[in-house]
């Protein structure tokens, strides 16, 4: 099965079932890389408390296609952190209390 989530053209593309359960209806989302953990924490701008744990770069997630795909243009987080650019399907968790995706890169 392919991973709901993957790295594409230095964009993580999120595929329809885990955007519209992460995402609903919101168009921006907060992103921060923790070094340490080698994780991309992706959530939606709703979440407040984000703000406050983390100092995030808030994100325009675009519409992909017509099935609900998503994607968001990550290029400075991997430039700044020095990541592999590879195309790749990723391993993430859904953490559903916060709503908040832990994308290992």
């Amino acid at each position: 099965m392919k991973s709901g989530i993957s790295l594409r053209a230095s964009h993580i593309y999120l595929n329809a079932d885990v955007a519209k359960k992460v995402f609903q209806r919101i168009h921006y989302a907060y992103v921060t890389y923790l070094k340490e953990q080698q994780r991309l924490l992706i959530t939606p701008v709703s979440s407040q408390w984000f703000v406050k744990m983390y100092e995030p770069t808030q994100f325009l997630l675009k519409e992909r296609n017509l099935k609900g795909d998503k994607t968001l243009a990550i290029r400075e987080i991997l430039i700044d952190n020095d990541l592999n650019p590879e195309d790749r399907d990723l391993e993430y968790e859904w953490v559903e209390k916060t709503n908040l995706l832990k994308v290992v890169i």
